[in-house]
This record gives structure tokens, C-alpha cells and sequence, in this order.
């Protein structure tokens, strides 16, 4: 019903699609800048006190590692000026903050010391409400439609995104951040399968790799607007309030529903406006929009979804499973490069730094499968990179005390680029090979398993990266695990989108070393009847 208006008004719908992605990532990619502990002392009386003062009223811890002078401790300070006994701080905590916001939560509150724990329980509860609304919400744009889901997305990101910014508690922010992450999930899994579904094969890359680029962007916005408004509140609210222009998405017309989605519903009036549309526009008929559409079954005789026959599917339930492991491995793995240095060296990197190198590594990656992906292929590329995060954990873990810090920078970036690659491409993959019926929660559990792999940073957080070589060489050894697994997938380039279970079912790897065979004969008598 949408691709019977035109090419002109299906790439407007695309457009409109990509858009939304500048501003989740505000809400979506903020946890580091307002989680982020600046340096800290204990709070003296009276002006600012000198260095002098500093050593003379707070006591000297050593250092975490061999070779670490120490610093004055952040927690504790010498009781009534005396140097006999240590308490722990009386009036709170000094901040030095040099990167990042100058008020966000855990200067705001004081999470440091005794109350840092939060900060983690913050992290995981966010990464699992990001969790809840990938399997919620995308059996929800299954059930009600793609549009439908958008809305309902849309409203509460906005709702829960003025809660947030409101918060008065530590408390009530972690219970209001859940629910944003949650309602934020559903808007970015709902526009990439409703994306996905307007394209023909040959633009689904492209149309993926801008919305990626989007996000990049939106990334990097984040930060400057960070540097703007220095408030974790500012911040959050410029991510939130933009939102709500793309509320106009459900004024009939603006953003119309899925015509795949369409095809599998019972709104035969609606299939039946689209056929009248087609039919009576000759311009359309020879589209190549409509080439995918042209085999599906007629309106009265649309299949439902029926949950013995997805329990009996077997090969969508071995690719999901491939998929989500994939997805599982290469999030978690994320976070062991950008922080191999500062376990290994003791000497972390700037926030900056960091975070525009995952950016990037992000923006090139979407780069390289633009230019890989379409040639050679969605499984040989997956493969490629999986094998090349294997490869760059196996070096680093076992070469570490024989590498310069030169080399450790390099195979981190290496690894970091090859591990964003790998879960780009495991979403778009995953939204080619499940069938429509099925899609949003097939690609909500793949993303809710790479959720799963991101708890790993939280909880080493909490931890202290205590253990983080045993960490990385479980997350490297199951690298290799995913390399294998991957050969079981089918390839889904330049193929028509899957609407029904038996057409997921058709998916199914090509048997090693067949060699392919023509079926049309060489003197093939022509069919004058045709």
C-alpha cells in the first residue's frame, strides 16, 4: 500500500525512518557521561584548601598496582585534624571534574565510596530495560502492526524521558531510566524492521548503513551538546523533547503501515486499496519495489501465526540461535578492548578518547560492510569479522607482555572495529532471514541477547575488573565457538524477504562442495504459447 504511491514517496518513508535515530542516540548511548566519577576528595572546611592542606587532612593510599606511587584516598580523611585516627567523609565529597558533564548523576547524588554501587545497579538496569522492550515490544509490532508499535513506542520514550529528567531520588531514576530504556527499544527495533520492509534487496544495505551513519552522528551531537549544557538533566531532556515532532508518525498518511505486515493481517480492505493502486497506475506495475510482492498469496487466503508450527521450525530456530550467539559474543567482547589497556597497563585512557574511538570504530564499520557486504556476501563477511575478534583477543591475551603499547592500541582498535562490525551486521542479517510473521521478535531476541553480553561491563565495573583475564578468555574462546556456528547460516544477499514460517524455513545453508547447476537446458525449444 505504501510502495503503490511511488519510488519518490518510498524513499520520503525511508527518510522518515532514519531520522528518529539522531535523537535515541541521546537516550540510548548517554550512560557513559552521566555515570562517569570524576576524582574526588573529602569535603574540608573553608575555601578551597591548598595541596598542602589535602595531604595534611586526607591519608595516603598506595596504589592498586606494583610500581604505583599512591594518591590521597577519595573516601577517607584524618578525624578532627589529627593524623591518629580515619573516618570516613563528614560533609561530602569534592569533585575535579575534567571531561565529561560537570553535574550528572553521581555528582548530583554522591555516588562515590559507600553509594557507588549504585552506579552499577544503574548501568544493568538500563541495559536490561533495553532488553525488556527488544522481546516486548517487538512481539508487540508482530501482534499490532509496525505502526502501531511506533506510537505506542514514541509516547512513552517521551513520558518516561520527562520522568527521568525530573527524578528527585537515585531511586527513582534507576525505575524511571528502565522504563525509557525500554520504550526507546521498541521505537529503534520498530523503524529498522518497518526500514527494512520498504526496501527492495538492493537498497536494504544502504538504507541500514544510513541509519547507522545517524546514529554515529547523534553520537557525536551527544557529546557536543554534553560540552554545551554540562547537566545530566539538559542532556536527557535534549534527547526526549525532539521526540515528540515524530508523534505526527500517527496522523493517517505520515507514516502508513508496512504493506509486508499488511499482507499477513486480516485487513483484507486495506490489501484491497492497495491492489486497486497498483493496478490502476502503470507507471507502478513494472516497479521493482512491487517484484517481492508479486508472488504472495492473495488476501483471503493470509496465513496466521501458529505457535506449533514455530515450534516445529527448526531452521529458524538454529538461525536465531546462531544469530543470538553471535550477537551475545561481539557486544560483550566490546567492552574487553576498550578497557585491555587500562587492565593490563594500569594507565586508562582520557573518557575522550574512548568514546570517540568506539564511535568511530562504529562509523568505520558501517563503512566496510557498505563496501564488503553487498560483493561477497552477509555470512562470509560475518565470518570474516568474527574470526578477525577471535584473533585480535588471542594475540592480545597471549602475546600482552611482549607487545608495545603501540601494538596493544592497535589490536584493541582492530578488535573493537571487528566486534561492531559483527553486531551490525548480525541485526541486519537476523531482519533478512526471519520471516515477516515473525521478524520483530526474532530481531528483538537477537538484540536482547547482545544485551546480555553488554551486562559483562556493569558487573566488572562493580567488581573492580577484578578477574578481567579470565573474563576475556571466556568471551575468546566462545569467538571461536561463533566462528563455527556461523557456517550453519544461510545467505540472504539480493534475496526477497521471507514472509511466512515455510518460507523461514526455505533459508537453510547450501550443502558443502555442490557445484551449481543450470536448470535450463542449452537448446531449449522455445514456448511460442509464452
Amino acid at each position: 500500500m505504501v510502495l503503490a504511491l511511488g519510488r519518490k514517496k518510498q524513499r520520503v518513508l525511508i527518510a522518515l525512518s532514519i531520522l528518529p535515530n539522531l535523537f535515541l542516540a541521546f537516550l540510548l548511548s548517554s550512560d557513559p557521561l552521566i555515570t562517569l566519577s570524576p576524582p574526588h576528595h573529602c569535603r574540608l572546611p573553608g575555601p578551597s584548601p591548598s595541596l598542602e592542606a589535602l595531604n595534611a587532612s586526607l591519608p595516603w593510599e598506595k596504589g592498586a598496582r606494583p610500581g604505583e606511587t599512591g594518591s590521597p584516598s577519595q573516601c577517607k580523611q584524618y578525624a578532627n585534624g589529627s593524623q591518629s585516627a580515619v573516618v570516613d567523609c563528614e560533609s561530602g565529597w569534592d569533585y575535579n571534574v575534567t571531561e565529561g558533564l560537570k553535574n550528572n548523576i553521581v555528582t548530583e547524588w554522591d555516588l562515590v565510596c559507600g553509594q557507588y554501587w549504585l552506579v552499577p545497579v544503574e548501568e544493568v538496569c538500563f541495559i536490561l530495560g533495553v532488553l525488556t522492550g527488544c522481546l516486548s515490544l517487538g512481539y508487540t509490532a508482530d501482534r499490532l502492526g509496525r505502526s502501531k508499535t511506533l506510537l505506542i513506542s514514541l509516547t512513552l520514550s517521551v513520558v518516561f524521558g520527562v520522568l527521568v529528567c525530573v527524578s528527585p531520588y537515585p531511586s527513582i531514576f534507576i525505575v524511571m531510566r528502565f522504563c525509557l530504556a525500554a520504550a526507546s527499544a521498541g521505537v529503534y527495533l520498530t523503524l529498522y524492521i518497518a526500514r527494512l520492509e520498504l526496501c527492495e534487496p538492493s537498497l536494504r544495505l544502504v538504507a541500514t548503513m544510513l541509519a547507522g551513519f545517524m546514529t554515529v552522528a547523534g553520537e557525536l551531537l551527544l557529546l557536543a551538546v554534553a560540552l554545551g549544557c554540562q547537566s545530566w538533566r539538559g542532556l536527557l531532556g535534549a534527547g526526549a523533547a525532539p521526540l515528540t515532532l515524530f508523534l505526527s508518525y500517527g496522523v493517517p498518511g505520515v507514516f502508513p503501515e508496512s504493506p509486508r505486515w499488511l499482507l499477513l493481517s486480516e485487513r483484507s480492505a486495506d490489501m484491497n486499496a492497495f491492489s486497486e493502486r497498483r493496478n490502476s497506475n502503470r507507471d507502478l506495475r513494472d516497479d521493482e519495489s512491487f517484484t517481492e510482492l508479486d508472488s504472495e498469496p492473495a488476501p483471503s487466503s493470509r496465513p496466521h501465526l501458529s505457535f506449533p508450527e514455530l515450534f516445529h521450525s527448526k531452521n529458524i530456530w538454529k538461525n536465531i540461535c546462531v544469530l543470538g550467539f553471535t550477537s551475545f559474543i561481539s557486544h560483550g567482547i566490546s567492552h574487553c578492548y576498550s578497557s585491555f589497556r587500562g587492565d593490563v597497563r594500569g594507565t586508562a585512557p582520557s573518557f575522550y578518547w574512548t568514546y570517540l574511538l568506539s564511535v568511530s570504530a562504529g562509523g568505520g564499520a558501517w563503512v566496510l560492510l557498505w563496501a564488503t557486504v553487498d560483493r561477497c556476501g552477509r555470512r562470509g563477511i560475518l565470518l570474516l569479522f568474527m574470526t578477525t575478534t577471535g584473533l585480535a583477543s588471542l594475540i592480545l591475551l597471549g602475546l600482552m607482555e611482549y607487545l608495545s603499547e603501540t601494538a596493544i592500541t592497535v589490536f584493541s582498535v582492530l578488535g573493537l572495529f571487528s566486534s561492531q562490525a559483527t553486531a551490525s551486521l548480525c541485526i541486519l542479517f537476523t531482519a533478512e532471514i526471519m520471516p515477516t510473521v515473525i521478524r520483530g521478535t526474532g530481531v528483538g531476541v537477537v538484540l536482547a541477547l547482545g544485551c546480555v553480553g553488554r551486562l559483562s561491563s556493569p558487573i566488572m565495573d562493580l567488581r573492580n575488573h577484578y578477574g578481567y583475564f579470565l573474563h576475556h578468555v571466556i568471551y575468546s574462546s566462545l569467538a571461536l565457538l561463533a566462528v563455527l556456528s556461523i557456517l550453519l547460516l544461510p545467505e540472504s544477499k539480493r534475496k526477497p524477504l521471507p514472509q511466512t514460517l515455510g518460507d523461514g524455513e526455505q533459508y537453510r545453508r547450501p550443502p558443502l562442495g555442490r557445484r551449481r547447476r543450470d536448470n535450463v537446458p542449452l537448446l531449449a525449444t522455445p514456448n511460442p504459447e509464452t
